[in-house]
């Protein structure tokens, strides 16, 4: 019978695992039971993907990215090397805490950059935009620009990654797509056509 996905040679792919339509799984990457991976998914080198986690359809995870128990990202997520998410807030060597694993639920769109670090318990609204290297240790809001360590707030990002420039009457147009977002009470929201 024949996958509908593929999977290198090099990959361990547990059994217990869902995966989608047109997924592919590079080199040394491993994929842990009762994982959820969508449809066209693209996981990169050297990716583990521990139990019960979920991914969406076309989720793109870069190499060396650890996505531990506790995270689901929506559909459209893109995970930038070495970027990594914790499940437990004071972790022990010698003291198993499985039972305080904190969820972290990253939504449709978002981009977290290269190296960056999500601390457990702290959603990434859509289309938020992770700067490299930035330490999430808190809620991100939904197109929401963070940088830093810890990260923080600067702007706001369209759905096609542009930085937005608000107007005095709080409405920005993507570079790219010319979509229109307006900016009321501290969110962001798409203007529909």
């Amino acid at each position: 019978m024949e996958s509908s996905f593929y999977a290198h040679p090099t990959a361990v792919i547990d059994e217990g695992c869902s995966i989608g339509k047109g997924t592919k799984i590079w080199h040394f990457s491993h994929i842990m039971p009762n994982s959820v991976l969508g449809e066209s998914c693209n996981i990169g080198q050297n990716v583990v993907i521990s139990p019960g986690v979920q991914l969406g359809n076309r989720v793109k995870v870069q190499n060396n990215v650890s996505i531990y128990t506790g995270v689901v990202c929506e559909d459209d997520v893109f995970l930038g090397p070495s970027c990594v998410f914790t499940n437990v807030i004071n972790p022990r060597s010698a003291i198993e805490r499985k039972n305080e694993y904190r969820a972290t639920h990253v939504g449709k769109g978002a981009s977290i950059g290269a190296n960056a670090t999500i601390v457990c318990g702290h959603n990434i609204g859509a289309y938020a935009f992770i700067g490299a290297g930035a330490v999430v240790t808190k809620e991100v809001l939904p197109y929401s620009l963070l940088v830093g360590n810890p990260a923080k707030q600067i702007g706001w990002m369209s759905e096609y990654g542009h930085r937005l420039e608000f107007s005095a009457d709080g409405i920005a147009e993507c570079s790219e797509s010319k979509d229109l977002y307006c900016l009321k009470d501290g969110l962001v929201t798409k203007i529909e056509k």
